[in-house]
């Protein structure tokens, strides 16, 4: 390949170029870490390059498509070949109206388009993408592309839609099974339906899943019960991907896990026994559907965390040691820290009671309100080793994709939730290229709890996604089920 990188790439990185760059259809599933979208920009550069595509559509989450403009773009892409950068705005101002006017008719180097997936529900932005393609030969790239997982979902179909028009097709996720190896079938379909041999979700279904019926009153629906031939579904999935785990490529430091065991309050007890009992209560009923089986778990989860949301919405303040345990975490770490909270709720109170303790500006909050350009300054200034910032307190929903927070070794999980993706993503935040120490993970965990049971759940997943993948079941979870277990036997 007779092409001149801006950033050389690492082993691994030109391996995946080299089996990709002339493909139609490829998937980058690339960890976290291991430089997929560099990948990716390498790839749609040389396709310029050779004439082959004058237009490249990034697609990516709310929370990772802005890293795209700011960071991967300006690092990787070659200088000698012009290109021209614009990301959508569903409220423009004139002078980004007039750019993504000008981008429509231009004809100055690779036109690259980046657009969060979110906005892909929107007539206005559909419009605009059918005007931007005519005539075009492009790439069409999904970053993070379990945001198309579901295969009924209004974004899927219209990403999907949008694909057989492309001359090229990508897709990037370090984790491309986060319940099951059903995950699969809409990334996989995005490419091409000829890829896994599938028309329909309900064939893939019926090949690798074991199903049962089921019945709810008078409707009667067919249950996944388990799986089979998963090591054909493999073999399949090598012949169009690129497949790199951080263990066999990046020299990174090791990860270790801890927990830290918090004690109930008298008065948590009798809330959570009682929630618990209802719970139960509300399970044996046949009718239950799994949103009111989650709804129970969150519910006893927030008990955990330190509150009782009442029937009427109102939030009741419960006494806990929660944030007292957490603090405790604190004192035994040193440097820069970053702590996960699943709740709005804890992530406000955690900054304030650290600001408190630590000073006005010691910690810093990341979540759903947070404005674009505080997100922005808030890594900036975490990155940086003196700045006053030392606590990044954030929702890994929100802020456990796309960032580089390589400054801190030490990890708190004031809570988690049941999507491995999210505990995947938000670990390796720091556990990436640039990181030069030991990361630890600490779960603050109540024995005997729902705190157990997410851990369960999130080991369950992880050795499905291995089975479906190829690989052997990653070690965070093994580890914590085999030195430091939080499941007790």
């Amino acid at each position: 390949m007779n092409f001149k990188f801006k950033t050389e790439p690492y082993e691994h990185q030109f391996a995946a170029l080299v089996a990709s760059h002339n493909k139609t259809n490829w998937a980058y599933f690339m960890e976290m870490g291991c430089g997929k979208s560099k990948v990716l920009i390498d790839n749609m550069s040389w396709l310029y390059d050779q004439g082959k595509i004058d237009l490249a559509i990034i697609v990516a989450p709310k929370g990772v498509y802005r890293n795209w403009v700011l960071k991967e773009i300006p690092i990787h892409f070659p200088d000698d070949i012009e290109h021209e950068v614009f990301t959508w705005r569903s409220s423009p101002n004139k002078k980004q109206q007039t750019e993504l006017k000008d981008a429509i008719t231009s004809d100055n180097g690779l036109k690259i388009f980046v657009v969060n997936v979110e906005a892909f529900t929107s007539d206005k932005l559909k419009r605009y993408v059918s005007a931007l393609i005519k005539g075009r030969k492009f790439l069409l790239a999904v970053d993070e592309s379990t945001v198309i997982k579901n295969p009924k979902a209004k974004r899927t179909k219209t990403l999907t839609a949008l694909g057989k028009l492309a001359k090229y097709r990508r897709i990037l996720t370090g984790s491309p099974v986060t319940k099951s190896p059903m995950d699969l079938y809409s990334q996989c379909n995005f490419l091409s339906p000829d890829l896994l041999g599938h028309s329909s979700y309900y064939s893939f279904q019926n090949r690798y899943a074991i199903t049962k019926t089921m019945r709810m009153g008078a409707h009667s629906f067919e249950q996944i019960v388990g799986y089979r031939n998963l090591e054909e579904l493999s073999s399949k999935l090598k012949t169009f991907s690129s497949r790199v785990l951080k263990e066999e490529c990046l020299d990174l430091p090791d990860k270790s896990y801890g927990v830290r065991y918090v004690h109930m309050t008298p008065e948590q007890a009798k809330h959570y026994r009682t929630l618990k009992d209802y719970a139960l209560a509300i399970l044996d009923d046949q009718h239950v559907t799994a949103n009111q089986a989650m709804t129970q778990m969150l519910r006893l989860q927030q008990v955990l965390c330190g509150y009782l949301p009442t029937e009427d919405g109102e939030i009741v303040d419960i006494p806990s040691n929660r944030i007292n345990a957490l603090l405790d975490t604190l004192q035994e770490t040193s440097g820069k820290v970053i702590i996960w909270a699943r709740f709005r709720k804890d992530i406000e109170r955690i900054t304030e009671k650290l600001c408190e303790v630590y000073g006005d500006y010691a910690a810093r909050s990341y979540y759903g309100s947070t404005k674009e350009e505080e997100r922005d300054s808030l890594i900036s200034d975490f990155q940086e080793v003196n700045h006053e910032t030392r606590f990044f307190v954030g929702n890994p929903q929100t802020a456990g994709r796309g960032l580089t927070l390589t400054s801190a070794h030490n990890v708190v999980y004031f809570s988690n939730d049941f999507n491995l993706e999210t505990r995947i993503q938000s670990e390796d935040r720091c556990h990436r290229i640039g990181q030069a120490q030991k990361v630890n993970y600490i779960d603050l965990v109540t024995e005997g709890t729902v705190d157990e049971h997410i851990v369960k759940i999130l080991q369950n997943k992880m050795k499905l996604a291995g089975q479906a993948l190829g690989e052997e079941v990653r070690k965070w979870l093994n580890d914590k089920a085999s030195d430091r277990s939080l499941i007790k036997t």
